[in-house]
């Protein structure tokens, strides 16, 4: 794919924005290769995704940030300017099972993610054998109930060591404590096996099958230090009946799950994911 920029604003929500942007791409001879705004009036809040050729544009990325800059003060933006050609650095992180993490591995094995996986850190050694068959390291730090905070460390260490972008929690059955949190803001991406905000917590398969519900499903959402409550990237459902036990609702939502994480990875790659407080735009 041609190389783009891709710039990603949102502000309080004004005539003229669009205007200006698009102006003054145009100005210095840019082409705009996909466009995406809305505008929420409930929240006053504009939202705004551009991709840009690249080729067409006389400056270099970081000559572009310079040259929008005071348009971005003049409507007190919220903005980034990414390059489509440095893919994000994400670590992966799993514990057991292993449908998530070999969905996403498979997939940036067949190049379907654009990104760089430095490393899978995983509190159990089980899967070991299949992600070094990617060739892609794999850390086992245990968190043990007595030393939790010693083991975060240690996780916090390797993320940081492998200057990650994004960390994908691909069903890593931990509590990801504050510091974390509030180190990588709307930057860890888990998947939570239940259509949330239904659910909540551990076992939602058997809590839904109390419940008697007909549809079950999974939620991929930004984490925050109140459990399973961080802003929604995607969600996706599949029908149950009265004759599904629990195990059927984990096998059914499995499938579910793997896709629903998919697609809110590759939706953050691609910068498509605006947080406004704790909800989402996505220009999927």
């Amino acid at each position: 794919m041609e190389r783009r920029y891709r710039l990603v604003v949102s502000c309080p929500d004004r005539v003229g924005i669009v205007a200006m942007v698009s102006n003054f791409i145009s100005s210095h001879g840019g082409s705009i290769a996909e466009a995406n705004q809305h505008s929420d009036a409930g929240a006053g809040w504009f939202f705004m995704r551009y991709e840009i050729q690249a080729s067409t544009m006389p400056f270099s990325l970081e000559q572009l940030r310079e040259a929008f800059r005071p348009i971005a003060q003049s409507f007190n933006m919220e903005w980034s300017l990414t390059d489509s050609n440095k893919p994000k650095r994400v670590v992966l992180m799993a514990s057991r099972e292993a449908h998530c993490l070999s969905d996403l591995l498979y997939r940036y094995h067949s190049n379907e993610l654009d990104c760089e996986i430095p490393c899978v850190i995983s509190n159990h050694d089980d899967l070991r054998s299949m992600v070094e068959w990617h060739g892609i390291p794999y850390h086992h730090v245990p968190v043990n109930p007595e030393s939790k905070a010693e083991s975060f460390i240690k996780v916090q260490e390797l993320i940081e060591q492998s200057e990650a972008d994004a960390i994908v929690l691909a069903r890593y059955m931990q509590i990801i404590p504050p510091v974390l949190c509030e180190r990588y803001p709307n930057r860890i991406i888990n998947i939570h096996h239940s259509f949330l905000p239904s659910f909540v917590g551990a076992k939602p398969y058997h809590q839904a099958m109390e419940r008697g519900v007909k549809l079950i499903g999974a939620t991929c959402h930004y984490v925050t230090q109140e459990l399973d409550a961080g802003p929604i990237i995607e969600q996706d459902v599949i029908r149950v009946s009265h004759r599904d036990r629990v195990e059927d609702m984990v096998r059914l939502g499995r499938d579910v799950e793997k896709t629903v994480l998919a697609r809110g990875l590759r939706w953050h790659l691609e910068d498509r994911v605006l947080v406004h407080g704790n909800k989402t735009v996505v220009f999927n």
